[in-house]
């Protein structure tokens, strides 16, 4: 099933001819085998499913045999390969354990190739051979719409590209009518190597697309007297060019994916991607091993888990292009609109990008920045994305995108200053980074393009690239370094008392003198005091700095509670509060370390030498608070109050919340609270019965489903990651600078009381306001 709700064709079936018995194991291919003399068909043991970031592995067990087969699905986090990050396609190997002989089946049909059944689709089958540049030759069904509509969508799905399935030259394939070749294998265990030429519908005489493979475990279990195993591995892709089409600085582009700038064909590639899998299978398992660690030290095992499910659900919605010593990414917002490269879906996002790669953040926003320095947006302000729809990133240039000043201001600059301190501290992903002695070498002159990657496809670091992270944090600043003054310009003007307007949270509708929207703004500013210090910009530096301090002092005496228990939802909402979850980019961006000079490498409130530290923070800001303890600490006390069944609502108008928000503000309250936080979130995920990939929108109390808008699949689960992102940060520091939160247990407040005494009066004293 698509996320949307709509069917793709997929079926994987078992036959064990000894019994003259099939066994579906994925799929509804059952509906299609009608009763014959020649087969029955039963049903497996599901024994379950295992997964780490990225790998899902689902076993069964075939009934009165020891027959087990295990289905693992890999697409591979490689945070090390930017290139192999970049290959569009993934990993299925099938394993297979018993004494008796197996055969197994696996089909796609045409609607992996269009969201419009009506439409007709052409396919065939490719061969390589066996050569130097490759180890095993493959056979690939490759299928693709007649007439393909080039950069549109059809309810989601991609209306131009071709889908590829391969497998190895030995299996054997057929392609033809459902019933027909689903019927053929059930009958005989096998196919018989025969394309059927006639292009039709996708429902049309309905056209799959099969392999199957015999293993003979029964010949090689009875000469060794015990099972066997073996495996076979498929793999599945889509190929587009271009990807997109973008606004660049010199015009609409239509842009190539990135490992078209290293294989010459797309039939390379995917023999280059088959032959890489050992490698694939290591880097990934260096990236989910590494993960599951740190995850579980952060938290809990439901942390752990957490953290999984969600990695490669913000992978999901990326597109890798640009050049060789170019990368961009490009980022699609997911279900919600489909917005294209939208700053405040990137934002929550971020926290992943900052503990797997902080570079690919970079790629991220590099497409913003080209744009807008290219003077296609009129506004002085960010822009909220770059197209109303994916895949068209073709701009804005009357300015009438979604109206969301102050937020997407802050956002940029927020994630702006997280970049330069990853470069200057010279934080390099924690992961394997280089590649096992068995990978296979590109082509020499593919990586002669590059000065990115090494003959291996691994990235190379600011030093084997002979430069500093500094001196890279500094070019990178003063190429956009206009549009960070601009932004900054317009938080200084408009952010202490913020006007009518959305912030990210668009759902909620729009309001004015939002508390939580104007800390996003002063912390926007701060951050732009230490950008203009990269740049060499001191007096600016500093001027930043004094209206950053100003503004955060006012901010505090119109942003909270007369009794000072709590933030207020809007500055004149009396009775009212709200998660204050902006208040995380403080302690992430270093404005709130330890006051005692503590060692990164000393005792930590949650690290352990397990996790690999971002820098040594010897960069950081000489000011160790920005913002007060006493803000921190209140707001981690009124969290403890007000959670409720599945988490922490967004805000007091509504029970539901935002899943994304819920870790931002959790990584910066005591350990206790945060303990809370995760665990209810973890009876969510784990109590609630969603069929979809994760939502990030769900109501906290009921059955805790959906409130409406149905967000699903989208790459905002990337703040799952704050608590990891905050914990690398700053050399360790910026965790150290809470330990506050934990010297006393969370104090207990009527929630009722202290929203009844902020409403006593009418009238107050609202200084500038």
């Amino acid at each position: 099933m698509f996320y949307t709700g709509s069917t793709v064709g997929f079926a994987i079936i078992a036959a064990v001819p000894e019994t003259k018995t099939v066994y579906p194991l994925l799929g509804r291919s059952h509906d299609f085998l009608r009763h014959s003399s020649s087969y029955q068909v039963s049903f497996p043991q599901y024994d379950g499913a295992t997964f780490d970031a990225s790998t899902t592995n689902l076993t069964y067990t075939i009934p009165s045999s020891d027959v087990n087969i295990t289905l693992s699905f890999l697409s591979p986090i490689t945070p090390t390969s930017t290139l192999r990050q970049a290959l569009p396609v993934g990993y299925l190997t099938c394993i297979v354990e018993g004494s008796s002989d197996v055969s197994l089946y696996i089909d796609i049909n045409g609607e992996w190739a269009s969201g419009n059944r009506d439409n007709k689709i052409e396919w065939k089958l490719v061969r390589t051979e066996k050569n130097e540049g490759s180890r095993t030759p493959i056979k690939t069904w490759s299928i693709t719409r007649r007439n393909e509509q080039l950069l549109t969508e059809f309810f989601d799905h991609a209306e131009w590209g071709t889908i590829h399935v391969s497998a190895p030259a030995d299996v054997e394939h057929q392609s033809g009518e459902a019933n027909y070749i689903r019927r053929l294998f059930a009958e005989h265990g096998s196919l018989r190597n025969k394309v059927d030429d006639s292009y039709r519908g996708i429902f049309e005489d309905e056209p799959i697309f099969a392999f199957s493979k015999t293993f003979k475990l029964g010949h090689t279990s009875s000469s060794s007297h015990r099972a066997s195993k073996e495996s076979v591995v498929f793999t599945f892709g889509l190929t587009q060019d271009p990807v997109v089409q973008f606004a660049s600085a010199r015009g609409l582009t239509f842009m190539r994916p990135l490992w078209a700038s290293y294989f010459p064909t797309t039939q390379a590639m995917l023999q280059y991607h088959y032959d890489d899998y050992d490698t694939a299978v290591y880097l990934a398992s260096s990236y989910s091993d590494q993960l599951a660690k740190d995850a579980y030290v952060s938290g809990s095992q439901d942390y752990q888990d957490i953290a999984a499910l969600s990695a490669r659900q913000v992978l999901g919605a990326t597109q890798f292009s640009g050049t060789p010593d170019s990368p961009i990414i490009f980022l699609k917002e997911i279900s919600s609109n489909g917005n294209f490269q939208t700053v405040d879906v990137i934002f929550p996002s971020f926290p992943f990008f900052l503990y797997t790669n902080p570079q690919w953040l970079a790629y991220l926003l590099e497409p913003l920045l080209e744009h807008q320095l290219s003077g296609q947006y009129p506004n002085d302000y960010s822009m909220h994305d770059l197209g109303t729809h994916f895949p068209n990133a073709t701009g804005h240039s009357d300015g009438n995108d979604e109206y969301m000043p102050v937020e997407e201001c802050g956002d940029m600059l927020i994630m702006g200053l997280s970049i330069v301190n990853a470069l200057r501290d010279n934080v390099q992903p924690a992961f394997a980074r280089t590649a096992p002695q068995q990978s296979l070498p590109l082509n020499l002159q593919s990586t002669k393009k590059s000065h990115l990657i090494d003959q291996y496809g691994m990235d190379r670091t600011w030093e084997d690239i002979g430069t500093t992270g500094e001196k890279a944090a500094a070019r990178w600043v003063k190429r956009s370094y206009k549009l960070w003054e601009k932004w900054t310009g317009y938080l200084v003007r408009e952010s202490l008392i913020p006007a009518n307007q959305l912030s990210t949270d668009d759902f909620a509708g729009w309001l004015a003198n939002q508390t939580n929207l104007a800390l996003k703004g002063i912390i926007g500013i701060k951050a732009m005091s230490e950008i203009a210090n990269v740049a060499g910009k001191d007096a600016e530096s500093k001027w930043y700095s004094n209206v950053a301090d100003e503004y955060i002092d006012k901010w505090q005496d119109f942003g909270l509670s007369r009794d000072k228990t709590h933030a207020k939802l809007a500055y004149t909402w009396y009775g009212s509060w709200t998660t204050l979850y902006n208040i995380f980019a403080d302690s992430l961006l270093c404005f709130h370390l330890p006051t005692d000079g503590s060692s990164p490498l000393g005792p930590s409130r949650f690290w352990t030498p397990e996790q690999l530290l971002m820098g040594d923070g010897s960069k950081s800001n000489s000011k160790s608070r920005f913002i007060p303890d006493e803000i921190y600490q209140i707001q981690s006390d009124w969290y403890h109050a007000v959670i409720q069944k599945y988490g922490l609502p967004l805000d007091s108008r509504h029970l539901y919340t935002k899943s994304d928000w819920e870790f931002f503000a959790a990584a910066v309250t005591s350990k206790k609270v945060r303990t809370e936080i995760l665990q209810h979130v973890a009876t969510w995920v784990n109590e609630t019965v969603t069929d979809r990939p994760l939502t990030d929108l769900y109501e906290t109390e009921g059955q805790g489903g959906f409130p409406g808008p149905n967000f699903m699949a989208r790459p905002v689960v990337g703040g799952h990651f704050a608590f990891l992102a905050l914990e690398r940060a700053c050399g360790g520091k910026a965790s150290e600078g809470l330990r506050f939160l934990d010297e006393a247990a969370p104090a207990e407040i009527d929630v009722e009381q202290a929203l009844r005494a902020d409403m006593v009066e009418n009238q107050v004293e609202t200084g500038e306001l």
